[in-house]
């Protein structure tokens, strides 16, 4: 892992809109990172100054251990989950 995928990894996190949610997929490809798994790797390093809570599981669930967090910075964004799940179809950014 290099300081350059590092940044673009959280360039492309910073740029997430309020009100949207990318999957660490969506992120990793955005990136050019190889996988999903290095993005959450580099976002549990360094993203207290990031919307980390705007990256989600492909499924749409959020990370266990950051639950209420999580989903409290998603509702403060008019982002609802529809159980322990975010609809990533009406909320994934896709620009």
């Amino acid at each position: 892992m290099d300081e350059e995928m590092f940044e673009r990894v959280r360039d492309v996190v910073a740029s997430i809109p309020t009100g949207k949610v990318l999957s660490y997929g969506d992120v990793a490809k955005r990136a050019g990172v190889s996988s999903p798994r290095l993005v959450g790797r580099i976002m549990s390093e360094d993203t207290a100054d990031l919307p980390w809570h705007r990256v989600l599981r492909a499924n749409g669930t959020v990370a266990e251990h950051l639950r209420e967090r999580q989903l409290e910075a998603l509702r403060a964004e008019g982002v609802l989950a529809n159980g322990p799940k975010i609809d990533m179809r009406a909320h994934r950014w896709t620009t």
